[in-house]
């Protein structure tokens, strides 16, 4: 039998689930902009179209360290069509970039100066820059330009460097280090031990829409079109680069074609908007698949050890995790896979700790679920081996080590039903009837097994934005915020959030966001920007009420109250005490001789975050099919069951869950950037090579939730944008275990691995 979207979505909801309102939270609907995406209608960045546009084409280093020793361009400027070739030699004086992370306005992911000098740090660096009437002149263009090099001694190979492997400064602000009691000892002592070490390669994001901007001068200002996840600190950064104030320059990003991390200030920024001003006409650079691996970073590799001592109880005496990661002298992204084992489960003695090597790469980046995702690969592997040593059920394990707070920080959890997603997963997926004997069930040639792990991903609520809600006498309300949308629904689950505030019909409300022109809006990663949105808005609202109030004067309903004292409803606001005494905004508006009104508030501290222990959590339970002849794998079964608060969207939320999982099915078995150590060059940066997911090798994914409210959050609200790609890494390594008998250390579980 064949079901709506609508009804498959509430056969896989919880039971217990919170109910829609009526008017915002709750409500499975569709994305506001999904009809202009389906319909063309959507202008991303590399489809604006400006007068004059000219077109630009990058030239890529083929040395990983260096300098130019000398460069030939004539051909390239006298080709057909082209219309200037920059070069170190004659690109203008720039700034070097601010660095995201380490400057609170920066949105770069290098701090190196773009085209400055002759020194080249990463094989792939853009060395030169063709603009043309057209792309095809500017793409043959880059052909003609010869470059010779002198070629340094570089650091490429992650074995060879891991004799300098050294502690970094802090990992997103916690200490790189955490050392509670003696693990090491437990360890030597426990009743059961398991101590392995794990590997996971580099990652490239492979977005849909391939990096683009398209760049205009307008009377001294700066405006880019962007496919941006930080509208704001795009622009802070390119008015440092510029030597221009900030209200100089304006970024528009309305549609990104996703980021997963990605989607910051690279060189290609800087490039065409110096193309631009030189030529006095707007440029248009959309980087090729290819330049896209060459000059935008993806996910570094990591070597990790974990080790874990139980005692005979099952409890933990000792946990283990410690590694490295490679990373860039001039970059700041430490990949924090030592993140879960800090947070999910209670042990005796702790041995936490993350190092770095530096390398001449690409700068790495954030990638959805940057750390978590590979570090639950390893620690939750880790588990499910102990499970097996003790001959526990992997669940039972994990109930019995389920902690009453943070075990390392102490701090109590603002809101855990890890046990219960567990419970409720394992029920509808039929764990109970798992054979826990690896190899032990099979069809023909296929081996079957099952998996199941853990996924974590801390609560961000970022600091620093602002949004304004307006009513107009239409009973309208519009709420504003510089944030983005990349596929997500940013614009339909506010409207909900802002609908719920209001007590307006969802309808009722739009929400305006990509432009930097509207109130500053904080960046869209770490799982924090729904959250933090409606923060910003809440605040907003309550500016809102007191002036409401203000305007309702003698003879409203309303006369006397405060702010505390009222609610909105039915479009409109009531006293809390008696609803009865309610007046709606068109009235209110009328009472103030206005046609609009307008309120701006600043996001309130996340007060929260300092007090609790935050994160949103998942069970992944996972079934695999796998060869005995060649060791091919497919996923037969796939199912989240996920404990991430309130829920704003049903619809949107089943599509985010399901997007992160198959993303954890290519992290699992497909993806893998292969990195040559002779000369740093990426070997495949084409789809062709670099292998994503197809539909193929995606099952019918199961996802269901508690949607339990978290009361310490805003709404109840907590981020679910990376915890669906957490754990499914494991979860496949598990299932694989279950049916092979063989424990694969190693990413991507390929086929050799298993023969």
């Amino acid at each position: 039998m064949s079901m709506s979207v609508e009804e498959t979505i509430e056969t896989r909801t919880s039971p217990g689930a919170t109910p829609a309102t009526g008017r915002g939270i709750g409500k499975p609907l569709s994305l506001v902009d999904g009809p202009l995406k389906v319909q063309g209608e959507a202008r991303f960045a590399a489809e604006v179209a400006l007068d004059e546009l000219a077109y630009g084409a990058l030239v890529y280093s083929s040395i990983a360290r260096g300098r130019i020793a000398s460069m030939d361009t004539a051909a390239a400027a006298a080709a057909p069509g082209v219309l200037r070739v920059l070069t170190h030699e004659n690109m203008p004086r720039l700034k070097a970039p601010l660095l995201m992370m380490a400057d609170p306005k920066g949105a770069a992911a290098s701090k190196l100066p773009v085209m400055q000098d002759a020194e080249i740090q990463w094989n792939g660096q853009p060395v030169a820059m063709v603009v043309a009437a057209s792309q095809e002149q500017a793409d043959h263009a880059c052909t003609l330009i010869r470059v010779k090099y002198s070629p340094e001694a570089a650091a490429v190979s992650f074995a060879q460097a891991q004799a300098g492997a050294h502690a970094p400064q802090d990992v997103l602000g916690e200490p790189a280090k955490v050392e509670i009691g003696d693990a090491e000892s437990a360890l030597a002592k426990a009743a059961y031990r398991v101590d392995g070490r794990y590997r996971t390669p580099r990652y490239n994001h492979c977005a849909i829409e391939p990096h683009a901007v398209t760049v205009a001068w307008k009377s001294g200002e700066l405006h880019v079109h962007d496919a941006s996840q930080m509208v704001h600190l795009t622009r802070s950064t390119m008015a440092e680069v510029f030597g221009l104030a900030e209200d100089k320059v304006r970024i528009f990003s309305p549609y990104v074609g996703g980021g997963f991390g990605n989607k910051a200030v690279w060189n290609h920024h800087v490039l065409a908007a110096a193309a631009s001003r030189e030529l006095g006409r707007p440029v248009r650079l959309a980087l090729t698949r290819e330049g896209v691996f060459r000059a935008t970073g993806g996910r570094t590799l990591t070597e990790q050890r974990v080790a874990l001592g139980a005692k005979a109880d099952g409890t933990l005496a000792a946990l283990v995790h410690t590694g490295v990661t490679a990373v860039t002298s001039h970059n700041l992204c430490p990949e924090q896979f030592s993140f879960p084992a800090r947070h999910l489960y209670a042990a005796d003695a702790f041995l936490i700790a993350q190092e770095v090597v530096e390398l001449d790469m690409v700068a790495n980046t954030f990638m959805r679920a940057p750390g978590e995702s590979v570090g639950s690969f390893a620690l939750e592997s880790a588990l499910d081996e102990l499970a097996e040593a003790m001959k526990l059920d992997p669940i039972e394990l994990r109930r019995r080590i389920e902690p009453p707070k943070d075990p390392t920080t102490g701090k109590p959890f603002s809101s855990r039903h890890l046990v219960e997603a567990y419970r409720r997963g394992a029920e509808r997926f039929g764990w109970d009837q798992r054979n826990q004997v690896p190899g032990s069930r099979r069809e023909g040639e296929w081996l079957i097994g099952q998996g199941v792990a853990t996924g974590t991903y801390p609560y961000y609520r970022m600091p620093g934005g602002s949004a304004s809600i307006a009513l107009d006498a239409q009973g309208r309300a519009t709420v504003k915020m510089g944030a983005h949308e990349m596929g997500m629904g940013t614009a339909t689950a506010q409207a909900q959030l802002a609908a719920e505030l209001l007590g307006l019909p969802a309808d009722r409300v739009s929400f305006e966001y990509g432009d930097s022109a509207l109130p500053t809006g904080t960046m869209a990663g770490g799982s924090s920007q729904s959250v933090s949105i409606a923060a910003t808005v809440q605040a907003a609202f309550r500016q809102l009420i007191e002036a409401l109030l203000d305007a309702a004067g003698k003879g409203s309903a309303l006369e006397g109250l405060r702010p505390e004292e009222v609610e909105a409803r039915d479009g409109g606001l009531c006293a809390r005490a008696d609803p009865s005494r309610h007046e709606d905004y068109v009235a209110l508006l009328r009472r103030a001789g206005r046609e609009r009104m307008e309120a701006t508030a600043e996001s309130p501290a996340p007060a929260e975050m300092e007090t609790h222990s935050m994160h949103s959590y998942s069970a992944i339970f996972c079934e695999v099919r796998v060869n005995a002849v060649t060791g091919e794998t497919r996923v037969s079964r796939l199912l989240g069951s996920f404990d991430t608060g309130r829920i704003i969207n049903p619809k949107t939320a089943a599509s985010q869950f399901r997007g992160g999982m198959i993303m954890g099915l290519g992290l699992a078995l497909t993806e893998e950037t292969l990195f040559d150590e002779r000369c740093g060059r990426i070997m495949n940066p084409t789809l062709a090579e670099y292998h994503l997911p197809v539909h193929l090798d995606v099952p019918q994914i199961d996802v269901m939730w508690t949607d339990i409210p978290d009361p310490q959050s805003p709404f109840g609200v907590r981020g679910i944008g990376e915890i669906g790609i957490t754990g499914v890494g494991a979860a496949v390594a598990n299932a694989v275990y279950n049916a092979t008998g063989k424990r694969i250390r190693e990413l991507p579980i390929t086929l050799d691995k298993l023969r």
